[in-house]
């Protein structure tokens, strides 16, 4: 196989399962970033170690990347985009396909050259992939033609061949993904396949089409590499994390295989995704492809389906935890605590291929580029949100709603642990937002302690963070944060109930700017009541912190209601109406019967997936019609590009001038920094 899969093995120190058989096997499916191991599997994997319990660990979006972009695997997509345009000709004009064909041989011999080198291996072809014309070059290196091109060629320096080199590479490789997007199989992403299927999604059926469809070279990589897990390790229970959407197609495609064609073994799958949106299922056909679905935070429920399946434990003593009964969805969720933040033991990537993992630099721009690029370990300060009263937010699920904060000598631990077994001191901190408080304890016993690292995370920009926090943070090695600015108006952050005012959240942004540590700005549009002028002004305020250079990356998302926000729950009282029906929750009866584990009083039409709610009122039209120049300004902010222009010239309708001072932010920032007396 062109992948790398570790040999089976019991897992360091750790006992096989009471009761004889396989053990768990933890698996990331796909598809999720490349460049480094999602989280849940090594604090999954330690933690049933920690308690005795036989538990390996796979990353199958790795394997299934590594297997297609090969040498072999080049060929069987060339093969496929021919097949795809006999029997459609009108593909043969599309440019990435036709890019593609033109130039098969050449990425054919290339592919193994790019991945290796994307890997951290034969650091040497940086010379060779630096130049322009050394790499087949379809539509995604158009980017580069032109003033704008030649600005991002400049933005690496003179001494940037490296970066320059990893950013070839890895146009090459969006132009390969693209190529077989249009001709081999639609769903494919690098990071999100099938997201498109999984989102806003109250029926099965669209999953079920995909599933029945006629294989893929994709859909066929992913069941071989089904076959070499359940042949690698044996294992008795294979759990799948699905923290995105994109990752749900890819789970239940391996589940599906592993069911049919290993039925000694069960299949749960749980993460984020299957927390938010499969809270109410009554769907039967999703367990052809599961046996169990679990929500909220993993230790407790898993450890309790190990005593299920190794112990002969009763199904009535599962937590949080779908199966079908009788041909009916039925939820157990027996009383009993979760696993405390501390009594969770130390995450291990034992058996997890970490110097195999791609480096990508699709965007050069020195934050944008942490989400793909670099191998970051990442952990949590906390479980949930310390704030959790934004009205937007899904502040009423309990893995948010549950905060659960570690202490600082359990975080030293698994700190000093990480570095240990991975020889790598690089941090993402995936908390909801680090509280401040524990993250400038932790700066200073990083400080005391003498440990080197580097690290980001996402933070709330309240006045917590006062300068002083904020320099001990950039002394203990935090390079970045993102935070959530959302609407950039006083008035609507209100409603939000945010806890932060603009002026407040300026001064924050200014002090880690002044620190030398990046900034990413997470914003919204589309929220309900907000009018345009309030979107050019939030806009003028972004346009002034990238001048300032207190800001290096921002995205613009529109606004979504959720039914597990507190919006959701009463959207009329926030001026908004939806779609009839999708509010309508499952009575307590029926809630009640599933709790028993009885199939009666479920409603007749299945629900699989159920999180945004459709708004049809209440929205202003004329904001949603900005979101294409909102993102399109912040697009050319964070390249450096068109910082001086009126930011009413990325509109094509008709917007009024921003009422906000062309000066303000400075102002803002200048008055904090006397007062701070710096």
């Amino acid at each position: 196989m062109d992948g790398n899969l570790p040999s089976a093995r019991s897992g360091q120190g750790a006992a096989g399962p009471r009761g004889g058989g396989g053990g768990v096997l933890l698996v990331t499916p796909p598809l999720v970033q490349p460049n480094t191991p999602y989280a849940a599997t090594p604090l999954l994997t330690g933690f049933l170690r920690s308690r005795g319990i036989r538990a390996d660990q796979a990353d199958a979006s790795l394997e299934l990347i590594l297997r297609l972009f090969s040498e072999s695997g080049s060929v069987r997509v060339t093969h496929a985009v021919e097949r795809g345009c006999r029997r459609r000709p009108s593909l043969s004009r599309n440019p990435s396909v036709a890019s593609f064909r033109r130039q098969a041989a050449a990425y054919r011999a290339a592919i193994g050259p790019v991945v290796r080198f994307l890997q951290g291996g034969d650091p040497d072809l940086a010379k060779r992939f630096a130049r322009r014309g050394t790499l087949p070059e379809g539509p995604r290196f158009a980017v580069l033609n032109g003033a704008a091109g030649r600005r991002i060629e400049a933005s690496f320096g003179a001494r940037g061949e490296p970066d320059r080199a990893r950013y070839h590479a890895s146009l090459f490789v969006d132009d390969l993904v693209d190529a077989m997007r249009e001709a081999v199989d639609p769903a494919f992403d690098l990071a999100r396949y099938g997201e498109k299927l999984a989102v806003c999604l109250p029926s099965f059926a669209p999953l079920q089409a995909s599933l029945d469809a006629e294989p893929t070279v994709v859909s066929e990589m992913m069941n071989a590499i089904a076959s070499d897990l359940i042949a690698t390790f044996r294992p008795r229970l294979v759990a799948f994390t699905v923290p995105f959407p994109g990752c749900l197609p890819g789970a239940l495609r391996m589940g599906r295989w592993i069911r049919r064609h290993a039925p000694g073994v069960a299949v749960a799958i749980g993460g984020g995704y299957v927390s938010t949106e499969l809270r109410e299922l009554t769907e039967p056909a999703l367990f052809d492809c599961v046996d169990f679905v679990v929500l909220d935070e993993g230790p407790a429920p898993l450890l309790r389906l190990v005593a299920h399946l190794f112990d002969g434990a009763p199904r009535s003593r599962l937590m949080r935890t779908f199966c079908r009964e009788r041909g009916r969805v039925a939820l157990h969720d027996a009383p009993g605590e979760d696993i405390r933040h501390g009594d969770a033991g130390l995450p291990t990537w034992d058996g997890l291929p970490l110097d195999r993992y791609l480096s990508l630099v699709e965007i050069p721009n020195p934050l944008h580029r942490l989400w793909s690029d670099g191998r970051w370990i990442r952990l949590a300060l906390a479980h949930g949100c310390y704030w959790r009263r934004c009205r937007f937010c899904d502040t009423t699920l309990p893995y948010i709603r549950r905060y659960d904060p570690a202490v600082v000598p359990a975080l030293l631990r698994r700190i000093e642990s990480a570095i240990a077994e991975t020889r790598q001191t690089a941090f993402h901190f995936v908390d909801e937002a680090m509280p401040p408080a524990l993250a400038g304890r932790l700066a200073q016993a990083m400080l005391q302690r003498g440990i080197t690292v580097s690290w980001w995370g996402n933070v709330r920009f309240e006045t917590a963070f006062t300068a002083e926090r904020v320099d001990a943070m950039r002394a203990a090695g935090c390079v970045a944060v993102t935070g959530g600015l959302e609407t950039a108006c006083d008035r609507t952050l209100g409603v939000i109930e945010k806890g932060i005012r603009m002026e407040e959240a300026i001064r924050v942004i200014a002090r880690f700017g002044r620190a030398g540590i990046l900034v990413h700005l997470y914003l919204m549009y589309g929220f309900p009541g907000q009018t345009v002028g309030e979107t050019v002004d939030a806009l003028e305020i972004v346009r002034q912190l990238f001048v300032a250079r207190w800001v290096q990356s921002a995205y613009w998302h529109r606004f979504a209601l959720t039914v597990h926000s507190a919006m959701g729950r009463d959207p009329r009282a926030y001026g908004m109406e939806v779609a009839p029906q999708t509010l309508t929750r499952e009575s307590s009866v029926c809630r009640r019967a599933r709790l028993k584990g009885r199939g009666d009083g479920l409603a007749s039409a299945p629900v699989f997936a159920r999180n945004e709610v459709p708004v049809v009122g209440g929205v202003d039209a004329g904001v949603l019609a900005m979101g294409d120049g909102l993102r399109k300004a912040v697009y050319n902010y964070l390249h450096g590009m068109g910082l001086g222009e009126d930011v009413r010239a990325w509109f094509e309708q008709e917007v009024p001038r921003s009422s906000v001072g062309r000066g303000w932010v400075r102002r803002v920032a200048q008055a904090d920094a006397r007062s701070e007396g710096m």
